[in-house]
């Protein structure tokens, strides 16, 4: 059954503090199921600081406190009582620098099948190989998946950790800056992979690069400051933004 349309995440009045700094202010949207969400809007708005709520990463970072409820399929992971481990297997996360582990390309993808209690190596070899067809990278290592990971390009690295990603079935993928490390010809592909992607799973998206956020996404979410200032149909905010706000960032008169 198609999950398009339908609610995946739903944020309500979100608050995020570092020690006292408010970092997000009342953060209130819907993630629909196959569709990608970008969030634009300039350095240090909470962009990045927001998606991270989504799979509970902001508990890893000290003297910071959350408000506010995020519901995925109708679970308040902000509840102290969620457990973080299904949380993220559920929410999975690629970063902006590709950090593929000093393994091989065979052994990035099992570990973590492995430490989720797979023992079935036959299983564990095909979904290896389901997860690098997913990702667009089968036919680049199929014959590499003994070599070292660190040994392939960046952009093959990336893509190396979208298959990790995928293989451990997540529903949402969170992509935190994916191409700001990689040439126009590996960008050109992870586009191409996102756009593929969302058939099978609810997907948000930062990123600094407006025509990017143009080209991927069915939703954009425009921060400033800390605050939603707008979100919409990504055709309709590129064109008729609805914010004097956001109408001056896509104008590039500040970023």
């Amino acid at each position: 059954m198609s999950t398009e349309n339908k609610i995946r995440i739903e944020a309500a009045n979100v608050n995020f503090y570092y020690g006292n700094n408010r970092a997000i202010k009342n953060m209130s949207l819907n993630f629909y199921g196959n569709k990608v969400t970008a969030f634009i809007g300039p350095s240090g708005c909470g962009k990045s600081t927001f998606i991270r709520l989504l799979n509970k990463m902001n508990d890893l970072v000290s003297d910071t406190r959350v408000e506010g409820s995020i519901y995925l399929d109708g679970e308040d992971i902000l509840n102290k009582k969620t457990d973080v481990v299904k949380i993220r297997r559920k929410v999975g996360m690629v970063f902006q620098k590709p950090n593929p582990f000093p393994k091989t390309v065979f052994q990035n993808i099992a570990y973590g099948l492995e430490i989720n209690g797979e023992k079935n190596k036959k299983k564990i070899t095909q979904t290896v190989e389901e997860s690098l067809h997913k990702a667009a990278l089968w036919n680049e290592v199929k014959d590499r998946l003994h070599d070292n990971a660190l040994r392939l390009s960046g952009g093959q690295q990336q893509r190396l950790c979208i298959a990790r990603c995928l293989a451990v079935e997540p529903e949402v993928i969170l992509f935190d800056e994916p191409c700001a490390s990689l040439d126009p010809i590996s960008t050109n592909k992870i586009e191409e992979l996102i756009l593929e992607l969302k058939k099978q799973y609810t997907i948000a998206i930062v990123t600094h690069n407006m025509q990017q956020a143009a080209r991927v996404s069915d939703y954009t979410a425009f921060m400033y400051l800390g605050e939603l200032i707008e979100f919409g149909d990504t055709d309709k905010i590129f064109t008729v933004p609805r914010e004097k706000k956001t109408e001056e960032y896509l104008s590039g008169k500040f970023g």
